[in-house]
Order: C-alpha cells, then sequence, then structure tokens
C-alpha cells in the first residue's frame, strides 16, 4: 500500500503509484472527500466543466418558463 510522510509545512508528496492510477500531472488539482470521520477519499480533478458539454442532449421542444414553474409546482404538492 503506498503511503507518504506529512512534512512540517503541511506537505506530502503523492506516491508515483498514485499519482499514475490517478492519471495526475504536475500543475492538477485533487479534492479531498470525507468519506467517514477519519477516513478520506482522494480524486483527481482533472477535467475541466467545458469537458462535460455535449453531455446531455438538447430538447427538441423548447419548454416555457410556465410549463417548468407549473411541473415544479406539481411535484411540490405530491411530496407533501
Amino acid at each position: 500500500m503506498p503511503s507518504a510522510i506529512l512534512r512540517s509545512r503541511g506537505r506530502i508528496t503523492i506516491p508515483a503509484q498514485v499519482r499514475s492510477s490517478l492519471g495526475l500531472k504536475p500543475g492538477d488539482r485533487v479534492h479531498f472527500f470525507e468519506i467517514s470521520e477519519g477516513q478520506f477519499a482522494i480524486v483527481a480533478a482533472i477535467h475541466s466543466v467545458q469537458s462535460l458539454k455535449g453531455m446531455i442532449r438538447k430538447l427538441r421542444v423548447p419548454v416555457s418558463v410556465e410549463d417548468m414553474n407549473a411541473a415544479i409546482a406539481a411535484e411540490g404538492s405530491h411530496t407533501r
């Protein structure tokens, strides 16, 4: 299991095996997520939000604001 040493200024070097597995390169950003008390997951944040473009297809028929508001109101009345 890869490990690292915490330096006096709070810095660590991410082991090469972990960097390789996450596809990290110099300058990449990582996020830490607490998965339970005292345990964190490290996730590579190497994709920009622009990489999401095109994942959701456009609607064939535009929806009006009034229709959206009506749908929200209808859904809200069912959950109470």
